[in-house]
């Protein structure tokens, strides 16, 4: 992997990681247009950026961090799904991670959902105090992002709002859960890979993780206005748009480097 493509795929992360549209999806279209997602070195790669997000979320809602010790109990029980499914489905997830076609049909549902999801939930609920109840529900949620394309945030959120939290609430609470996640995630892929890290991706893993910070940081301002605004439509279309182009690319012999 060049330096540019690893700058690319930075971008991808920081501006997707927290929009309802699919990191994880979004990389994977764009890894494999650029010929490099069967490399063993960019499936780490972008998993380890994550790092940079997360750092992005530590950095702007740092005081919130330092809150009760309930706060962060709430997220270890939010976290608790996650960590066990993706623990025993792990082989599983990784050959999704490879099929391009359950992209494109996770964005296109999603999508469908994310247009309808404000008639669904009331976006206009007061916040509230989060219980252990609506943490562990938000936590199955965020689960289901397990399938590539159908986005973390996304799935969060909406399960968040479908407990009464309001958009923004929900979101926030959705920044906050993807801290521990994304953590381990990035740490055990981290763990199994490292032996095959040469000295020449340390540079490319650090130049990716800066550049995911600052994006994923002007991000997280752009969504957090936008969304209490505007609601989820604009995400619902685009992710619908992009699902059919890539289905219709697929249905017309177009090949993506998947292997």
């Amino acid at each position: 992997m060049s330096i540019w493509q690893a700058i690319i795929l930075a971008i991808v992360e920081g501006i997707t990681e927290f929009l309802p549209v699919s990191s994880t999806g979004h990389m994977i279209i764009a890894s494999s247009f650029m010929g490099i997602s069967h490399l063993e070195f960019t499936k780490m790669f972008t998993v380890n950026i994550q790092f940079g997000a997360i750092l992005s979320v530590l950095v702007l809602y740092w005081k919130r961090f330092f809150q009760s010790t309930d706060f962060y109990f709430k997220l270890f029980v939010a976290f608790l799904p996650a960590a066990v499914i993706g623990f025993l489905l792990n082989d599983f997830i990784d050959a999704m991670l490879e099929n391009v076609v359950v992209v494109a049909i996770s964005l296109l549902v999603g999508g469908v959902i994310l247009v309808f999801i404000d008639k669904i939930a009331n976006p206009n609920t007061r916040d509230r105090e989060i219980s252990y109840f609506d943490a562990l529900k938000i936590g199955f949620f965020q689960c289901i992002a397990m399938i590539p394309g159908v986005s973390r945030s996304a799935s969060t959120i909406i399960g968040g709002m479908l407990q009464g939290l309001s958009r923004k609430q929900a979101a926030e609470f959705s920044f906050f859960l993807a801290v521990p996640t994304m953590a381990a995630a990035g740490g055990y892929k981290l763990l199994k890979t490292y032996d095959t890290i040469q000295a020449t991706d340390i540079k490319v893993l650090l130049i990716g993780n800066l550049v995911a910070f600052v994006v994923a940081m002007l991000a997280i301002k752009f969504f957090i206005s936008f969304l209490t605004k505007y609601g989820f439509k604009v995400f619902g279309y685009y992710r619908i748009i992009l699902g059919l182009i890539l289905l219709g690319l697929l249905a017309s012999g177009y090949k993506l480097d998947i292997v």
